[in-house]
């Protein structure tokens, strides 16, 4: 599978312009982390775009969320692999299809609500604009608990733990990613 098919099946499957932003921000962040950890960049790059590509139709069936999405990419001829088993772990609390194991599924697991904490960050500051945002700047939002209170950062912070990586080089990873893509992304 390439890019351009992710792109086209999120775009058939997804109409909320702000869905597909984070969907593409988890790419971008997952191909840096690719990079970090010896992964397959486009793969991962893919998983990111595709992760959260059937939520418009599964988001009132919860425990169907990936599971449309193993559909599609079936109905692609894709079967197995990283790229499957990936998905096979995500939203497994509620499809319990596969455990989380390895870096690739680690990295989505951990990066997914980052990408979201980081735009939060960004809507908050005057100019509204990724480059304006720093790690400092994350982490210091960070500690207020009543700021994005939604994102699970205990989730985020198993970066150390499943992939060694120190949360602030985590952050670094991905906020240096989304800023590379910064038009892509609106901000």
């Amino acid at each position: 599978m390439t890019r351009d098919q992710a792109i086209e099946i999120l775009h058939a499957h997804m109409q909320n312009a702000n869905l597909r932003r984070h969907c593409y921000a988890v790419g971008f962040a997952l191909r840096a982390l690719a990079e970090r950890l010896g992964g397959n960049p486009d793969e991962w790059e893919i998983l990111g775009i595709l992760h959260d590509a059937d939520w418009e139709e599964t988001k009132n069936t919860p425990e169907k969320h990936t599971i449309q999405t193993l559909e599609w990419l079936k109905e692609l001829g894709i079967r197995e692999g990283p790229l499957v088993h990936a998905f096979m772990s995500h939203n497994n609390k509620l499809t319990g299809l596969r455990e989380l194991e390895g870096n690739m599924d680690w990295a989505l697991e951990t990066v997914d609500e980052l990408t979201g904490f980081i735009v939060a960050v960004t809507l908050v500051r005057p100019e509204k604009r990724l480059e304006a945002v720093s790690v400092e700047s994350v982490l210091k939002k960070w500690k207020t608990k009543e700021f994005a209170k939604a994102v699970d950062r205990s989730q985020i912070t198993q970066c150390e733990e499943k992939l060694g990586i120190p949360l602030n080089e985590f952050i670094q990873i991905t906020l240096t990613a989304m800023q590379e893509h910064h038009v892509e992304l609106g901000l």
